[in-house]
């Protein structure tokens, strides 16, 4: 956003106090997108006179003060260039360009890359994001979620959020823009959703081991009731099921996606009486923890177990031995959320509300034929 943008030049209209209205409360008493309110509070000419008048008599109403769009005259020379804009001011009841993203955290590998691309697509339309960490806390989320809907984000990107779809169709029928970014739960074709082919990914990652000769293959799961690891495991039972090998629960264990997680999923399959030959997880920190898991128990990699992960992070090429892994474009995915809200607020409806990014297997060395 640039600094004109910030924020209206006048402050509100002095008065009585007034009870604090969104931008999208705005919008709706005027008929229009918030993305129109948005233009209008700022002064920008793109906009019908008509519309202009309706938006600024809601807002002048609501204690919002406007610009005037610019009146045409002579050409002037171009001004020097200003400055490098500062974030802007969300204090005062003035309009900002902010999109809240919610996010579990941003310290690992796959947030980071999420939200970079997320970041560089709004910094594309000259918006910012306010991120808002909310630690894995269904209460601590749904308390950031309803302090953004007070606030004057123009709307919300989700980072695999803990509501069910029935909290999440409230949050948009109270005026919440928002899109989720790699879904948690199945949250229902209504809800505009951007996430990786997970499902085709895990056939590519055991379809390449049954390749290679392994027919004892576990997995390392996520949480069980996770879209993301329902749609992995769905992928892995029809790699399986092409080679004629029924699933075996024995070679399947939960985890939390984190190396830790990784390690005590490898050394109970490794533990079996009969152990698998090869481990798929469900992403590459647990697969680094079952590279950690197997060399601890003095296993040759990858003659005597190969391990394949999920998501394509630094961390895969980075392992010793590196890591197999399923490519997913966690910037892309990012990019093309941002795209979709924008489309939303711009009051474009787009069909699929689903987009499912392609994914594609890596292979590297910590994969090879099966010696026992």
């Amino acid at each position: 956003m640039t600094s004109s943008d910030a924020a209206p030049d006048e402050a509100p209209a002095p008065g009585p106090a007034r009870a604090r209205v969104t931008i999208g409360q705005v919008a709706e008493l005027a008929g229009v997108s918030v993305s129109t309110v948005s233009r209008v509070l700022n002064g920008r000419s793109d906009v019908s006179a008509e519309t202009r008048l309706a938006v600024e008599q809601v807002a002048r109403s609501r204690g919002y003060a406007t610009r005037r769009a610019p009146a045409p005259g002579p050409v002037r020379p171009a001004p020097a260039p200003a400055p490098a804009p500062e974030p802007p001011d969300v204090a005062g009841g003035r309009l900002t360009g902010l999109v809240g993203v919610t996010t579990t955290t941003s310290g690992t590998a796959y947030f980071s890359a999420i939200l970079a691309g997320i970041t560089e697509a709004l910094a594309e339309r000259e918006m910012w994001a306010l991120v808002c960490p909310t630690r894995q806390e269904h209460d601590r989320e749904v308390s950031v979620l309803k302090r953004l809907m007070r606030s004057e984000m123009v709307g919300a990107l989700l980072l695999l959020p803990e509501e069910s779809p029935d909290e999440l169709r409230r949050l948009r029928d109270d005026g919440l823009v928002f899109v989720v970014v790699d879904p948690l739960h199945d949250v229902g074709q209504d809800i505009p959703a951007v996430s990786a082919d997970n499902s085709a990914g895990a056939y590519q990652a055991t379809a390449h081991l049954l390749r290679l000769g392994h027919r004892r293959i576990g997995v390392i799961t996520g949480r069980g009731d996770g879209a993301a690891t329902r749609a992995r495991l769905h992928g892995h039972y029809a790699a399986l099921a092409e080679a004629g090998i029924e699933p075996d629960p024995m070679l399947e264990v939960e985890a939390d996606f984190l190396v830790q997680g990784g390690a005590a999923g490898a050394e109970r399959l490794l533990g079996l009486a009969t152990p698998p030959t090869a481990i798929f997880a469900f992403n590459d920190c647990m697969a680094v923890g079952a590279l950690n898991a197997a060399r601890a128990r003095g296993l040759r990699l990858p003659d005597e177990l190969s391990v394949v992960g999920f998501d394509d992070t630094p961390e895969a090429e980075a392992a010793h031995p590196a890591l197999t892994t399923v490519h997913q474009p966690l910037r892309e995915l990012g990019r093309v959320a941002v795209s979709q809200l924008v489309r939303l607020l711009d009051g474009h409806q787009f069909e699929p509300l689903h987009v499912a990014l392609a994914t594609r297997l890596v292979v590297r060395s910590s994969t090879a034929r099966p010696t026992r």
